[in-house]
C-alpha cells in the first residue's frame, strides 16, 4: 500500500512502564590542589540561578528544576524549532523524526545537532546522548510499549516535557503556542527571550488577520490523508484557528475532534472551495495528493478541485510550535490572494 494510502501516523498516546537505567559513577580528582579547585568548582555547581527553582506541571507529571536543563534532546520537529527559535542550540544534543524542511533561518543551526534516529529513537539511543531533559512533540515519544514511558526516564534521572498538545486537552488554540513558548523559557531560564519570541508571533498573526478582516469567509477543506475515506482536521484542531484566523472556516468543524475520519461524499457536500494540504514524511508527496484528488471523479464539481485551489501547510506548521503563526500569513495568502497585492 503505498504511503498515502495509509493512515496518518498516529498522534498522541501517553501511558506509563517502569525500566531501570544504572547511573554513571563520578570520578573524583585527589590532591590538595585539585581538592582546592573542585570546590570551588562544586560552589559554583551549587550556586542556584536567577529565577530558580522552577516548578512546571505538565500532562500530570509535576517537576522542579533548581536549575536551567544543559543537555536536551528533542523528539519530533515542532520542539526542535522551538527551542532553536529561543536561542537554545548549544544545549541540544539530539534531535529526531523530522517532519519537512526546517524554516531557513534556523537550518543551520538544526543541521549542525546530532540527529539521532528519522524516527523515534530507541530509549537506549536517547541514554547515549546523556540528556538530563528530553522534550518529545507526540504523544508517542513518550511511548510506554517502546520503552519511552516518562517513568522510565525519570527513573533514570532524567527529566522530560510532552508538548500540551498531547496533555489530553481537546481544545487547541494559538495561546496554548504562546503558553508553550513562555513555559519552555521559563524551564530554561530565558523568560525575556520567551516573550520576544511570542509578541513576534503575536505580531505575525495580527498583521495577516488584519489584512483579510472584513473579506467574507472561505470554505476550506483539509485533506491530511486518505482514499476510501479523508482524514482530515476537526474543530478541536489548532487547523482549525489558524483557519479562521486566515479568514476562511474549516467545513468539518464540527467533528468534535483534533482529527478524524470522514466520507468523500460529506466533502462534496460541503463544498470546500479551498484545500489546505498537510504536507508530512511517510504521508505521500504534496503532488501525489494533489494528483489523487484531482483524479477522483466523484470530487469533480468541488470547488476547490474545479479550480485547483490548493494551499499546503507543513504539518508541523499546524502543530503547538513556532511555525503555527507562519501558517496563519500562508493561508491568508492562499484564502485571499488578492487582500495581499
Amino acid at each position: 500500500m503505498s504511503p498515502l494510502l495509509t493512515p496518518a501516523r498516529t498522534r498522541g498516546f501517553l501511558r506509563a512502564t517502569v525500566a531501570a537505567v544504572a547511573l554513571s559513577s563520578v570520578l573524583l580528582t585527589t590532591g590538595c590542589g585539585a581538592s582546592d579547585q573542585s570546590g570551588k568548582d562544586a560552589k559554583a555547581t551549587a550556586a542556584v540561578p536567577a529565577g530558580f527553582p522552577v516548578t512546571i506541571d505538565n500532562c500530570g507529571v509535576r517537576t522542579t528544576y533548581d536549575r536551567p536543563p544543559s543537555r536536551v534532546v528533542t523528539i519530533h520537529q515542532h520542539p526542535a524549532e522551538l527551542m532553536l527559535a529561543l536561542g537554545l542550540e548549544e544545549r541540544m544534543v539530539g534531535t529526531a523524526f523530522p517532519d519537512s524542511a526546517v524554516l531557513p533561518e534556523l537550518r543551520k543551526n538544526y543541521e549542525a545537532i546530532p540527529e539521532l534516529a528519522k524516527k523515534e529513537p530507541s530509549f537506549e539511543k536517547i541514554l547515549d546522548a546523556e540528556p538530563d531533559f528530553v522534550y518529545g512533540g507526540y504523544g508517542s515519544a513518550f511511548a510506554e510499549n517502546e520503552g519511552r514511558s516518562r517513568k522510565a526516564f525519570a527513573d533514570a534521572g532524567i527529566d522530560t516535557y510532552l508538548n500540551r498538545e498531547y496533555c489530553g486537552k481537546k481544545q487547541v488554540t494559538m495561546e496554548d503556542t504562546y503558553d508553550e513558548i513562555r513555559t519552555i523559557g521559563e524551564v530554561f531560564g530565558v523568560p525575556d527571550r520567551a516573550d520576544e519570541l511570542v509578541a513576534d508571533l503575536e505580531g505575525r498573526v495580527g498583521r495577516a488577520a488584519a489584512e483579510v478582516a472584513g473579506e467574507p469567509e472561505v470554505p476550506v477543506f483539509v485533506y491530511d490523508s486518505g482514499d476510501k475515506s479523508a482524514f482530515t482536521a476537526g474543530g478541536k484542531s489548532l487547523g482549525t484557528e489558524l483557519i479562521r484566523l486566515a479568514g476562511g472556516e474549516n467545513v468539518f468543524a464540527d467533528l468534535d475532534d483534533v482529527f478524524g475520519d470522514v466520507s468523500w461524499e460529506q466533502v462534496v457536500a460541503r463544498k470546500p472551495e479551498v484545500i489546505a494540504v498537510y504536507d508530512y514524511a511517510d504521508a505521500g508527496s504534496v503532488e501525489e495528493k494533489k494528483t489523487f484528488l484531482l483524479s477522483q471523479p466523484a470530487l469533480a464539481d468541488v470547488p476547490a478541485v474545479r479550480n485547483k485551489r490548493f494551499v499546503v501547510l507543513p504539518l508541523t506548521a499546524t502543530l503547538v510550535g513556532i511555525r503555527s503563526a507562519y501558517a496563519v500569513e500562508d493561508l491568508a495568502r492562499g484564502l485571499h490572494p488578492e487582500s495581499f497585492r
